[in-house]
């Protein structure tokens, strides 16, 4: 089951336009991944999160597959925010992170047998 910011987030930025955040690794921001991506969007509203959203099947897959990443705004270069600006029609400083791949939470393993009627 997933969860995370993709109902409540402030924003979304197409796949497309987020060009500019790919390769996280080689991003020069804070950038927070697996557990430490979970607690950190786990104390933002989602009204203060961005969320990269597929445009299309291959991009659902790709960020489905797309370890756990929050990236801080406040340490993204002028440029990139400049960058997210446009692709948002909005100012990327009223958002505290951007939230990349998709936010697992623990639920219970069910047999199949609970599912048939026999």
């Amino acid at each position: 089951m997933f969860k995370g910011h993709f109902e409540s987030a402030g924003a979304s930025i197409e796949y497309g336009a987020a060009g500019c955040l790919f390769p996280v690794e080689e991003l020069d921001a804070t950038v927070l991944q697996d557990r430490d991506a979970q607690l950190a969007l786990d104390d933002v509203d989602g009204s203060n999160a961005i969320v990269v959203a597929p445009t299309n099947l291959a991009t659902s897959y790709f960020l489905t597959q797309h370890t756990l990443t929050a990236i801080r705004v406040d340490s993204l270069s002028t440029g990139v925010r400049t960058q997210i600006a446009a692709a948002l029609d909005a100012r990327p400083d009223r958002f505290e992170l951007v939230q990349i791949g998709k936010w697992n939470r623990d639920s219970a393993n069910h047999s199949l047998a609970e599912f048939t009627g026999a």
